[in-house]
């Protein structure tokens, strides 16, 4: 691939420098405004305990119940298993706000659990607090670890398995030679990934925390900005949660979280364990569990929203637009992003080459919060924050989903240079004719993919958007918790099923499109 006539490699040198000006910028932005802070007061360092409290215990958890969950899948086949597969893919761009109002139908003091906890005369569940918190991490965070463990499942070579028949092995025998080894590899990665995420998650805290006692970092960089205004305070928060995410995130690096390739998330090969009546009841009741966990919230929220769209104000239309709008723009410069680094990252090679790569995963190491209060500090004292709420809101957004672009579309590219690379080279396809003639008509499927997830995720962010702009700006998530704030739950629900719906349409469009154009 050459170099200097690729110009990806132009694209791919200001992404590069986007995103360290972003990173460090506002890390030093951060780090001037926190000098002039007094310290963490005693609230301050509650919130630090009860982040990493709440991470651990919803990291372990998710683990932990996500193990029998994959083994029960892997080891059964049943009517719409597949469906059930691709179901658990669902919560990663499910809206975080509307998953919340979901678990609040389901669990909350009116939910369907406390009422049949009454009905039993047993005591009620608490949705408020650090149980709640739990139980949403959990709601998001299960289905991802259940993937990767299914995954390292199905990368078990089938030969393994008839090896350990014919050798008589027990369940048992099964489970510590062939699936402990397996699962081991994919363990660590998985767990400190997952932790990543619940440091860094905001809408959660915000809806299901609160108080003294189940506030978070996130949530205290929120209030610090929006009620006491004490920026050299929220600074120095900011620059503690960033020194744990970069934790974390070197952590989940080098502890890696994928399997070698498996084939199929469905099919599994034939195994000899698990045939007794006992342990198809209990596979049995592990999938029926781990199924009805994850769709009772969203179909609470279908139903509800079904009946509660006559309550829908006025002011959810002009908020889904400025969500489209943000969602759109951030997919552009996620894509724009990706694909320069990618190019150049191939030009380079070698040690440069992975340096470019690695400068695409630096948003990994930081959380949208940290971003948006580092702009925050550096824009305030020229721009007043409303005016450029949905810029940065989309910058943020479109920066934060970089890693996932680009660990799609860089295998992609290399395979395609590796296959294609020498011809193309022969036919003097170089520059915007490569990029048109080559790489965009088999990158199709990959950027499809990038695309949707991207427009997804940011269509139901609420983050950066809460730190800059007033109700009058809101983007939908927004709308949809200031109305769960006002007790509004019917109103709610109608905008979270909008929401729920233009969020799986962008990534439906997008990524069926993807396909639909792909060239083999």
């Amino acid at each position: 691939m050459k170099g200097g006539a690729n110009p990806l490699v132009w694209i791919g040198g200001g992404a590069a420098a986007l995103v360290l000006l972003l990173a460090f910028g506002t890390l030093a932005a951060l780090a001037l405004r926190a000098e002039s802070a007094s310290g963490l007061g005693p609230g301050d360092w509650a919130a630090i305990r009860f982040t990493l409290l709440q991470a651990l215990i919803s990291a372990a958890l998710s683990v932990l119940l996500a193990l029998p969950v994959a083994r029960a899948l892997a080891r059964r086949h049943f009517p719409g298993k597949r469906l059930l597969t691709t179901l658990l893919g669902a919560p990663f761009i499910l809206p975080v706000i509307v998953a919340v109002l979901g678990i609040v139908t389901i669990f909350g003091r009116r939910g369907l659990v406390n009422a049949a906890l009454a009905a039993l005369g047993l005591p009620p569940i608490e949705i408020y607090g650090l149980g709640g918190i739990v139980l949403a991490h959990v709601f998001f965070n299960l289905p991802l670890a259940t993937r990767l463990f299914l995954q390292a499942h199905l990368s078990i070579p089938a030969e393994h398995f008839r090896l350990a028949a014919a050798l008589g092995f027990s369940d048992r025998a099964v489970r510590r030679h062939l699936e402990r080894p397996a699962i081991a590899r994919v363990l660590p990665g998985a767990f400190v990934t997952i932790l990543l995420l619940c440091l860094t998650s905001f809408a959660v805290a915000l809806t299901l925390g609160g108080g003294p006692r189940a506030t978070t970092i996130e949530l205290a960089i929120y209030q610090a900005f929006t009620f006491d205004f004490d920026l050299g305070r929220a600074a120095l928060l900011a620059l503690v949660e960033l020194a744990l995410c970069a934790v974390a995130a070197s952590s989940a690096l080098a502890a890696g979280t994928a399997p070698e390739a498996a084939p199929s998330l469905v099919a599994a090969p034939w195994r000899p364990d698990g045939r007794s009546p006992a342990a198809r009841i209990v596979d049995g009741g592990w999938i029926l569990l781990a199924a009805l966990f994850l769709l009772l919230p969203t179909g609470s929220i279908a139903l509800g929203g079904l009946v509660h769209l006559a309550d829908l104000p006025a002011a959810i239309w002009p908020a889904l637009g400025r969500s489209l709008l943000v969602a759109l723009a951030a997919m552009t410069l996620t894509l724009s992003l990706a694909l320069g680094l990618a190019g150049l990252a191939l030009a380079l090679e070698g040690r440069w080459g992975r340096v470019i790569e690695g400068i695409g995963f630096l948003p990994l190491a930081t959380s949208p919060m940290v971003l948006g209060a580092g702009l925050f500090i550096l824009l305030f004292p020229t721009f007043p924050p409303r005016t450029l709420a949905l810029p940065v809101t989309a910058l943020v957004n479109g920066v934060m989903s970089l890693p996932f672009a680009l660990r799609a579309l860089l295998p992609e590219m290399r395979q395609i240079e590796a296959d294609h690379g020498r011809l193309a080279d022969a036919l003097g396809l170089v520059g915007l004719a490569r990029l048109r003639r080559l790489h965009l008509p088999l990158l199709a499927r990959p950027l499809g993919f990038s695309a949707g997830l991207t427009a997804a995720l940011s269509m139901g962010d609420l983050g950066v958007i809460a730190l800059f702009a007033t109700p009058t700006e809101a983007t939908l998530p927004m709308q949809v918790q200031l109305l769960m704030a006002s007790y509004r739950m019917g109103a709610a629900s109608a905008a979270a099923l909008v929401l729920l719906l233009a969020s799986l349409a962008l990534f439906w469009i997008f990524d069926r499109g993807g396909r639909a154009h792909a060239r083999a």
